[in-house]
């Protein structure tokens, strides 16, 4: 469904670590209205909730609401650190287009 990239993994578990985070908190991913382009996703470390899809890869969990799972399928989570920015990035093959900072994106319509 979505995949990580070993740089996501390990900073993500670097994270978790660094939060003395519980072993069940993951990567809680959501899309809400906003941004630039229409849609935003927003990351942040939770529990799961009994309602939620997790996905579990290389011993880090993923947590998407059952709202946003049509919008992030097929998705590659990255973590970039480079000079100018650092962060988690998405690549969205569900996007028609994404805006300049990576946080926002216009889904495709059916």
């Amino acid at each position: 469904m979505i995949s990580l990239t070993s740089s996501a993994v390990e900073h993500l578990k670097s994270l978790i670590a660094e939060k003395s985070a519980t072993a069940s908190t993951g990567l809680r991913l959501r899309v809400e209205k906003g941004g630039c382009a229409g849609m935003q996703y927003i990351m942040a470390l939770d529990e799961s909730k009994p309602d939620d899809v997790v996905q579990s890869e290389d011993g880090v969990s993923i947590i998407i609401d059952h709202e946003s799972l049509g919008y992030l399928r097929g998705c590659q989570i990255d973590y970039v650190d480079s000079l100018s920015d650092a962060g988690f990035k998405l690549t969205n093959p569900n996007a028609a287009r994404s805006c300049g900072c990576g946080t926002s994106f216009e889904p495709q319509t059916a």
